[in-house]
């Protein structure tokens, strides 16, 4: 990052050096920020998004942070060091290089940072990026994704944030750093830069981070979950009688328990990951039907044509080229 960028985030602020002497917090918005009508304080939408669709900022350091919620989209990216976090009642911690992504009204407080301790804002609304598509994306290109998440959450959306945790890639650093310089340096077009940037980071985001198999809780849940990875990466010419041989299960018992703790069965499970890619293959990409079929494992058309309309809710040949 930019040596500028990296002093300016290191850079003790006024407020910070007043935290830094009394450790007690220093509300650093003022009264037309909040909404202070609610059970807890909520930072109100249009005061920081009115003119402007990201808005990024440091958080000030020295003090805890209270309880608060908010009426926008929030990433919090740990830049360096690490911080706890109350998130909807549960402890969160979050180390360098993790990014921690709040839904429209969660409520989170944020404990004292140290010295080296840099966390990062991301505020954003925008009609096109809702936290219910990300879910919806993410599921829908992972069969261990929507496995996970109907353990870990129960269902969908019924937790207001997701924590992703640093990996190796240094993909998405990558953006969340371009995304802060071109913010603090202010050039022209900034705004739209760092909209398009957001987006960027969002994408990569989804394609980077699967559910922590850690919220798997039995051996049978482990085992479940290795076999939708396996039907992901080898939908093509998988088979039932390949599984079994693999992890050593009678063909039947086997199939009896995919059925039991998916609610489908194996073929299902393997269309199911035959059409999720041949969507991607028509959304990405002008190829034709046929080649699609063939890439993905499907030979019959009629078949093909009536499995991708009851999983997408319309014909393959209504496809619109884009970005996801």
């Amino acid at each position: 990052m930019n040596s500028k960028i990296v002093a300016l985030l290191n850079h003790k602020n006024a407020i910070e050096k007043k935290q830094l002497q009394t450790h007690e917090f220093i509300n650093d918005m003022p009264a037309a920020a909040w909404d202070e009508q609610q059970k807890i304080p909520i930072l109100k939408k249009d005061y920081f998004l009115g003119k402007q669709a990201v808005y990024i900022s440091k958080h000030n350091r020295f003090a805890p942070y209270p309880l608060h919620g908010q009426r926008f989209l929030e990433i919090n990216y740990m830049f360096s060091g690490s911080c706890q976090q109350i998130v909807d009642g549960k402890p969160i911690q979050l180390n360098a290089g993790d990014i921690l992504l709040m839904n429209v009204g969660a409520q989170h407080s944020i404990s004292a940072l140290n010295e080296n301790d840099i966390l990062i804002n991301v505020l954003f609304t925008n009609k096109n990026i809702t936290f219910k598509l990300l879910h919806d994306i993410h599921k829908s290109n992972s069969l261990s994704y929507k496995f996970l998440a109907d353990i870990s959450l129960g269902q969908p959306l019924s937790q207001n944030y997701i924590l992703f945790n640093k990996d190796d890639n240094s993909d998405i650093k990558t953006t969340m750093e371009q995304m802060i310089e071109e913010y603090f340096f202010k050039k022209s077009y900034s705004n739209s830069v760092v909209e398009s940037y957001l987006n960027i980071l969002l994408i990569k985001i989804i394609r980077h981070h699967p559910m922590p198999t850690k919220n798997l809780s039995n051996d049978k849940q482990k085992l479940m979950f290795n076999i939708l990875e396996d039907i992901t990466q080898n939908y093509q010419t998988i088979t039932l009688s390949q599984l079994a041989l693999k992890y050593g299960y009678n063909k039947n018992y086997l199939s009896n328990l995919i059925t039991k703790m998916t609610g489908q069965n194996f073929t299902n499970l393997r269309t199911q990951q035959r059409i999720i890619r041949a969507n991607e293959l028509l959304t990405s990409t002008t190829l034709p039907i046929n080649s699609i079929m063939e890439t993905v494992g499907i030979t019959n058309k009629s078949f093909f044509y009536k499995k991708y309309k009851e999983y997408f809710k319309k014909n393959p040949g209504e496809r619109n080229l884009s970005v996801l």
